[in-house]
């Protein structure tokens, strides 16, 4: 007889497979051309998503194309320019000093560790894993933004709803090397499929082995 962890082990194999096989092509959806862009679309897609992100950056990008062009901007030009995204003075606050420590701290390069990554204004772990692993092919963590929480917890991988929690469960559960297209397909899951507040589990490929499945759900 398997045990508890045996079996959620078992079952986020399943997962990683099933996701595969539906979603093969899964990649960031955010537009970028280099890891600084990558970064700040990561700050601005906060409570924000990335089909508005990506409206906004071309013209953001050819206004401010690098971190001393954000540095030493008007505050108010930044954010009238990325209003659209929502906490926008926040967000402008941020992407600012976090520019000015990239110049003054890392010789105008984006950090390539994620120790310094998280040492920029406004970069928590979500937004250092999705440099790390998307902008620098380097995987270390597993990104856990809305879609992922939601449906690990639906999946029965994770009970916790702290996303530093949720990352930790799942980097125990999933090998490694399916950390960043875990995040990518699961996204895709949960636009497509396992939507919030109700999932279409009529829909889904998962209803066998997830805890969750409501059958009455179209």
């Amino acid at each position: 007889m398997t045990t508890a962890s045996e079996e959620t082990q078992e079952r986020a194999l399943q997962v990683v497979d099933r996701l595969a096989a539906a979603y093969p092509d899964s990649k960031c959806s955010l537009d970028f051309d280099s890891p600084f862009q990558l970064l700040i679309a990561t700050i601005l897609a906060a409570q924000c998503t990335d089909a508005r992100v990506n409206l906004v950056t071309p013209a953001l990008f050819a206004r401010f194309p690098t971190p001393a062009a954000f540095a030493v901007a008007p505050l108010t030009d930044i954010e009238e320019a990325i209003r659209s995204t929502g906490f926008y003075r926040n967000k402008a606050h941020h992407i600012q000093a976090a520019c000015q420590m990239i110049l003054t701290d890392f010789n105008g390069e984006v950090p390539h560790t994620m120790a310094e990554l998280l040492q920029l204004p406004g970069v928590a772990r979500k937004t250092a894993n999705v440099v790390m692993s998307n902008g620098f092919g380097q995987v270390e963590g597993v990104v856990v933004d809305t879609h992922v929480g939601r449906i690990s917890r639906r999946l029965g991988l994770t009970a916790s709803e702290d996303p530093v929690r949720v990352e930790q469960d799942l980097m125990a559960l999933l090998p490694q090397s399916e950390w960043r297209d875990y995040n990518h397909r699961l996204i895709d899951h949960g636009r497509a499929v396992c939507k919030a507040p109700r999932p279409r589990c009529g829909t889904c490929m998962m209803t066998d082995i997830c805890p969750s499945y409501d059958p009455n759900s179209a």
